[in-house]
Formats: structure tokens, C-alpha cells, sequence
């Protein structure tokens, strides 16, 4: 008996600490998923995706919050003060070129740009669009080795592949003569970029650094806050902007293997705009822990009067974010037409209302997407269609393009101003990522993109409400489904 009495006390003490046990836990989640909730509130990211995030922790305790914490960048008021800060040391110690009111140019949109990123804007720069991947890499490259005393390099994706070991390759060699050579590159974007390329580069003399590692001692968990920019600075003479990564599918590489790449659009810029473009890349380099980059003299305006340019940098360091708000006002202050690509396209309400209000005054705003068969991120592409209605039924023409992936971020209004960049029309690059860009006023150069633009619409296939109207009811389902979790993409 005393045996038995002594096995079932046991057991019941057993029984009551897996209890407690089970208690603590379930007290521990609920006080997870109540901070996770709260940050989600605190975050003031818009009443749909924040309520996206509560149903999601409230719908999957524990799990919702863990996903909330790694993905949802509760972390961006302390990326955003950090940013601020170096920006302002460096451009106070370099004395930077801080638009003020004597700088502007009398365009709305340019003094738009200027006033939202402290960058003024330029005249007299030589703009050349790249849409050729082969060409685009060979221009790169041609100024990589022409380069006499430093190159700056950032990127968001530098793949593991015969272009992203080429172009180390090349820095590692430049460096090997003598030159200053830095490169920043996104630790996620290029989670897979060659290490012993890398390592080659450093030994080499050059300068490699990580931008937002992951590394939960010092907080950085969340995995959102991405570096999208791809930029490079050569001897402060030339530089390159726009859409491309560093890959054979950015490269045309593919081309030989019989697989598809990218129709992407990128610019080659000479002049005093390259200044902005290595301001840019100083404040980058610093916020990633490198130490500060001297200025150079800003380059001569061409003799030929050149395209007005500002550097549009963007990011959640920001209060207002600059590439939403120049897409904002570029399509709603066209008068005559709006020509828009973007290879992942989920607006927020403003740009959506942009779009729909330019096309019920008569303006033509054309819209061209990946079609969906192509599209390289199929959860997005479902999303993008959830808008087709809204925007068709508005008098907005949509377009899916078919022959390969279209990855090119550009904008052309009544053929006078143009944008190209990284930023896409979603609410990860309005939001979380930094962006950067080239706003250009120039006809030649408006007519030069509305051309590009006009040829890829030929090879496209328009969107209808007719078509629309045929969809299947699963297929409208997807959309939907897909539309609901865009504030998590």
C-alpha cells in the first residue's frame, strides 16, 4: 500500500508540474502574441496590413508572433534613427549637398525630389538607357577597367553564378592595381554570393562589407529591411543606376543555355548627377560600418545642355517616402499620358487613386506587368491582379508582357519626365526597402523610354474587362487570397 500510495503521489506532483508547466507556457505565448500585437499597432503601417498581421497572430498563437518579429520589421524605428544619423554626420562632415531653396530648379517634381532627400538636382548630364542585358554588362565592365582611381559598388542581389564571379572577379583585379575598391552588398539579397571571390577581394586591397546582416546579439532579426539599390560610382565621373543585379539573368548569360532572362532597364550617367549617386553610397557605406568616404570634385556639366537629373533615394529612414511620393505625382499631375512598368505591382491606396483619377481625365496611362506565366514570383503576380478591375473599370490600360521576365522599374509622363530606378510599385519598396533612382526631365531622353516602352507593349497582350469577366472562380479566389497577404510579402 504505502508503495502504491507513493507511486500515485508521484504522479500526481508529475501531473501537476506538466500543468504549471503548460500554464507558464501558454502564459508566455499569450505575452508573445499581446507585444507582437502592440508593435503591429505601433507600427503605423496602414490599417490593412496592420489587421493582416493581428488576424495572423491571433489565427496561429506563437507562430504568428515569431513570423511578426522576423518579418514585419518591428525593428525599423531603430534602422530609421541609425540612418538618419550617419547621413547627417557624413553630409556635415563632408559638407554635403543639401538641396536648399537656391538650388532648385522651378519643376515641381524635381523640387519634390530634392525636398525630399536632401539631394538637389542637376543640369547638364549625359543619360544613356540600357535595355540590352549583353550591352548593359559590357558598359559596366568597359568602365570597371577603365577606372584610374576608385570604384564604388552596391548591389541588392550578387549571384553565385559566371556573372556574379566575373564582376568580383574584375573588382579584385582593379583593386590588385592600386585602386579603391568598395562594395556593399544586401545579406540576404546576396545570401549566396561567392565568399572566396570575396575573400580574393580583400586580399586584394579592396572593401567588402554586409548590409543588414542578420545577427539577433546586436537586434538585427527582422529580415525586411533590405538594401534594393544597385549603383556603381566610377572615379566619381561615371555611373550606373536602375533595375539590375548581378546575374546571369540580369546579364543575358542565360541566353546561351536556352534559358529565359530578364527585360530590365538600367542607366549609364555622366556628370555632375554622379555626385548624388556617390553621396548616396557614402551614407550607405557608413551606415554598414565602413568608415567615411572622401568627396571628390562634382564633374563638369557637358557642353551640350544635357538632361536635368535628380537622385531619387528612398527608404525607411524617410518620413515621407520619396520614390511613393514621385511616383504619386508624376501620374497625377500628367496631362496627356503615363507610362508605367513594374515587375511586381501591389499600389497602396494613393498610387491607385493616382492611376484611376489620370485615366478618368482623358490621360492615357498604360500599365505593363509580367504575365503571370513568366512572372518569377507567383504569389505577387496573383496579388497584382486583384487591382485589374478597379483599374480597368477607371479607363486604365494593362498589359502583360510575355517574351521573358520584365523586371525594369520605369515611369514616363507627357513625354518630359522620366524615372528609373529599383523601386517598385509595391508596398515593400514604398515602405521597407531602400531604393534608388534617377527622376530625369529631358524630352529626348522621355521620348527615348515612351519608344521602349511602346516596343515591349507591342509584344504584350492587353488586359480586357472581357477577359477579366471570363476569369474562373478559383482563379478570382487566388487573387483575393493573394491580395489579403500582400501587406506580409
Amino acid at each position: 500500500m504505502d508503495f502504491a500510495a507513493s507511486t500515485w503521489e508521484f504522479l500526481r506532483s508529475l501531473s501537476q508540474a506538466h500543468a504549471a508547466g503548460i500554464t507558464l507556457f501558454s502564459l508566455l505565448v499569450f505575452a508573445l502574441d499581446l507585444w507582437a500585437i502592440e508593435r503591429a499597432c505601433s507600427r503605423g503601417h496602414g490599417v490593412q496590413g496592420t489587421l493582416t498581421w493581428i488576424f495572423a497572430i491571433l489565427a496561429f498563437p506563437l507562430v504568428g508572433a515569431l513570423a511578426f518579429f522576423a518579418l514585419a520589421s518591428p525593428s525599423v524605428r531603430r534602422v530609421k534613427l541609425a540612418r538618419r544619423r550617419a547621413a547627417a554626420q557624413l553630409r556635415h562632415e563632408l559638407g554635403g549637398k543639401q538641396a536648399t531653396p537656391d538650388a532648385m530648379q522651378g519643376d515641381s517634381l524635381l523640387d519634390l525630389a530634392a525636398n525630399l532627400t536632401g539631394l538637389a538636382p542637376n543640369a547638364g548630364n549625359d543619360v544613356t538607357l540600357l535595355t540590352e542585358n549583353e550591352e548593359t554588362f559590357a558598359r559596366i565592365e568597359k568602365a570597371l577597367r577603365g577606372a584610374r582611381r576608385f570604384i564604388w559598388a552596391e548591389y541588392y542581389i550578387i549571384q553565385n553564378d559566371e556573372t556574379g564571379r566575373r564582376f568580383l572577379e574584375v573588382l579584385a583585379e582593379r583593386a590588385r592595381a592600386g585602386l579603391e575598391v568598395r562594395l556593399l552588398y544586401d545579406a540576404v539579397g546576396s545570401l549566396h554570393i561567392n565568399a572566396e571571390r570575396l575573400r580574393q577581394l580583400e586580399v586584394a586591397g579592396g572593401r567588402a562589407r554586409a548590409f543588414q546582416p542578420m545577427n539577433p546579439l546586436r537586434r538585427r532579426l527582422s529580415v525586411h529591411l533590405r538594401n534594393h539599390r544597385k549603383l556603381i560610382v566610377v572615379d566619381g565621373e561615371v555611373g550606373f543606376t536602375g533595375g539590375m543585379n548581378v546575374g546571369d539573368e540580369y546579364s543575358g548569360s542565360r541566353r546561351r543555355s536556352g534559358l529565359a532572362v530578364y527585360r530590365d532597364s538600367h542607366l549609364e550617367l555622366r556628370g555632375p548627377a554622379v555626385s548624388s549617386l556617390a553621396q548616396a553610397f557614402r551614407e550607405d557605406w557608413v551606415f554598414a560600418g565602413g568608415r567615411a568616404l572622401p568627396p571628390f570634385a562634382v564633374p563638369e556639366a557637358a557642353e551640350t545642355p544635357g538632361s536635368m537629373v535628380a537622385i531619387v533615394t528612398s527608404g525607411p529612414d524617410q518620413e515621407h517616402n520619396a520614390s511613393a511620393f514621385v511616383h504619386f505625382a508624376a501620374i497625377a499631375s500628367a496631362r496627356r499620358r503615363v507610362y508605367l512598368s513594374s515587375p511586381y505591382f501591389i499600389p497602396d491606396e494613393a498610387t491607385l487613386a493616382a492611376l484611376v483619377s489620370s485615366a478618368l481625365r482623358r490621360v492615357d496611362v498604360r500599365v505593363l506587368l509580367p504575365a503571370l506565366s513568366i512572372s518569377d514570383v507567383k504569389i505577387a503576380a496573383y496579388a497584382a491582379r486583384s487591382y485589374y478591375g478597379k483599374l480597368l473599370r477607371g479607363g486604365v490600360r494593362i498589359f502583360e508582357y510575355e517574351p521573358s521576365m520584365l523586371h525594369g522599374k520605369t515611369l514616363v509622363a507627357d513625354g518630359q519626365i522620366a524615372c528609373v530606378g529599383s523601386a517598385n510599385v509595391d508596398l515593400r519598396s514604398y515602405r521597407l526597402n531602400f531604393e534608388i533612382g534617377a527622376l530625369i526631365n529631358d524630352t529626348r531622353f522621355a521620348a527615348t523610354l515612351e519608344r521602349r516602352f511602346l516596343r515591349d507593349v507591342a509584344h504584350a497582350n492587353e488586359v480586357t474587362l472581357e477577359l477579366l469577366a471570363r476569369q474562373t472562380k478559383s482563379m478570382r479566389f487566388v487573387c483575393a487570397a493573394a491580395r489579403l497577404l500582400s501587406p506580409l510579402l
